[in-house]
């Protein structure tokens, strides 16, 4: 059946600017990172998409490895882009990545000219597009000159490969670093994409005052800490769950102090009226210097779920409080040693 999006879409979710750019993004967009590899069904990563839009969801996050395999969870979108989503290119952002290992030898990660604008370039093939909304640096590159990283990103953009250029896990430092060459160049650095949530704050920081000083926005990946802030942890872990897996998420961070928190937090969400993942992903919402928070879905359930957390985005100062008692570092962010390069 062809699908027509709802005509109420846009009466549903609320859209943020992104720092001082002229792009407004919605206040939750769809990550790609799981769920969209060759092991899900194609049906089910079809209705999470549909229900997404129909929601006012228009921003969909990718990277090149993707998956599993690599670059799978493009392949899959540009088929669900060509069927269903095609008629609607204009209203809809999508962003993809390049910094992880995609493909063997010396040019197949990291940050030089060589590997991101090729990446691109496969990421486009994959997707079936003629250009990305956003072309990010997915981690910073220790032994490559930002200059060259940063002029990678402008050639993507004056190509027209790309409309705008973005970083991930960059520090406060690295990321005024890569504003400032990027300005110089004539292609302002949009975006910012950290790990941040309830029990990984490191963008607190240092990096959201730089965000705000630079007029760069901010998307936040792992707000639900991988799964630690759903809930699904607190009577163990559960057969299917990423910790039972052992992949990008360790059961040996379900120590009895990081669940203990993660149980009184939950024990708020209640008091709210709301589930532990919707006040997670409201109070990373609650400081207007962060533009978009990214989730998952495994399901248009999990879906409808996780974007009723904008049915309540308030706080009192003394939930706030309540809340900063267990909020606390879990050493949950593997992605750290990008962020202090």
């Amino acid at each position: 059946m062809t699908y027509v999006a709802d005509g109420d879409r846009y009466e549903r979710t609320p859209y943020r600017r992104c720092g001082r750019s002229g792009l407004r993004l919605p206040a939750i967009s769809l990550g790609l990172w799981h769920n969209f590899g060759d092991d899900r069904p194609l049906d089910v990563q079809r209705a999470i998409l549909r229900r997404a839009f129909d929601l006012g969801v228009t921003h969909f996050d990718l990277a090149n490895n993707y998956g599993p395999p690599y670059g799978s969870a493009e392949t899959n979108f540009g088929r669900l882009m060509r069927e269903d989503l095609a008629p609607y290119r204009d209203e809809i952002i999508i962003s993809t990545k390049a910094g992880y290992d995609m493909w063997p030898g010396p040019y197949g990660e990291w940050g030089s000219r060589k590997y991101l604008l090729a990446s691109l370039d496969q990421s486009l093939s994959r997707m079936g597009l003629d250009y990305v909304d956003i072309f990010y640096s997915h981690r910073f590159d220790p032994e490559t000159p930002l200059e060259e990283t940063m002029g990678a990103l402008d050639r993507a953009v004056r190509s027209g490969k790309a409309l705008y250029a973005g970083i991930s896990s960059y520090s406060p430092e690295r990321t005024a670093e890569a504003a400032a060459i990027l300005r110089e160049m004539g292609t302002p650095l949009l975006i910012h994409q950290p790990s941040y949530s309830m029990l990984n704050r490191w963008i607190e920081g240092g990096l959201l005052d730089t965000l705000g000083r630079e007029g760069v926005g901010c998307i936040a990946f792992s707000p639900l800490a991988q799964g630690m802030l759903t809930g699904k942890y607190l009577g163990g872990v559960p057969e299917g769950s990423r910790a039972s897996k052992g992949t990008s998420f360790s059961a040996s961070l379900l120590t009895e102090e990081n669940v203990e928190h993660v149980r009184t937090l939950n024990e708020i969400a209640e008091g709210r009226g709301q589930s532990l993942a919707q006040l997670a992903l409201a109070w990373s919402l609650r400081d207007a210097r962060v533009t978009s928070s990214l989730i998952g879905a495994s399901s248009v359930a999990q879906l409808e779920e996780n974007l009723a957390a904008l049915d309540r985005l308030d706080f009192t100062a003394d939930e706030l409080a309540a809340i900063d008692r267990d909020a606390v570092e879990a050493g949950i962010n593997i992605w750290a040693a990008s962020s202090a390069g």
